[in-house]
This record gives structure tokens, C-alpha cells and sequence, in this order.
């Protein structure tokens, strides 16, 4: 007998592009501070307590994870956008250099 597939559940994120944050907790040091949001790909990620950290037994600093190192959409693409028109016209409708072409 088949397995049912739940299609509600999400496939696992990639974990090539795996991201985190540190998210300076109560007390935190000025180097947990001066990170803000900045967003590292987790396998480059500081370890915590960080290396400046002035109370590094008493550290609340953790991270907070993210499926993407970007934080907002960049691509015209990603934030629901089409293909847009060239200007110049399509240049792939010339023909190759190969006589086949």
C-alpha cells in the first residue's frame, strides 16, 4: 500500500544558503551590539559568546535563524515581477556563428 504524501508540509530548506543573525540578549557587550542584523551564511557565522565579548560566562546572545542571507527580495523576479522588455530588442534572435546555427 502507497504512503499518503502531506502536501501541506514544506520541503526542508537549502542548507547552502542557511543564514543567522546574532540577537544580542539582555547586558549584551558592544561587539554583540555592533552586529545589529547583519546576516552571515550559518558555516561563517561567529561563534558565540563572541571573541570580544566582555562577560563570555554570562553571555544571552544567541542566533536567529533564516532560510536566505538576504533580507528583502533583490531580483524584479522575487518581488513578483515578470521578464521586462529590452530596449534593444532580444539579440538572441540573430543567428549563431556556426553555419548549423
Amino acid at each position: 500500500m502507497a504512503k499518503a504524501v502531506d502536501k501541506t508540509k514544506k520541503p526542508p530548506p537549502d542548507p547552502t544558503w542557511h543564514a543567522v543573525n546574532v540577537v544580542a540578549g539582555p547586558g549584551a557587550c558592544a561587539a554583540a551590539i555592533a552586529l545589529g542584523k547583519q546576516r552571515f551564511l550559518s558555516k561563517e557565522a561567529p561563534r558565540l559568546p563572541l571573541k570580544e565579548c566582555t562577560s563570555p560566562g554570562s553571555c544571552k546572545c544567541a542566533y536567529r535563524h533564516h532560510k536566505d542571507r538576504r533580507s528583502t527580495p533583490r531580483r524584479w523576479s522575487d518581488q513578483g515581477g515578470g521578464n521586462r522588455p529590452r530596449a534593444q530588442g532580444e539579440r538572441r534572435e540573430k543567428r549563431g556563428r556556426r553555419e548549423e546555427d
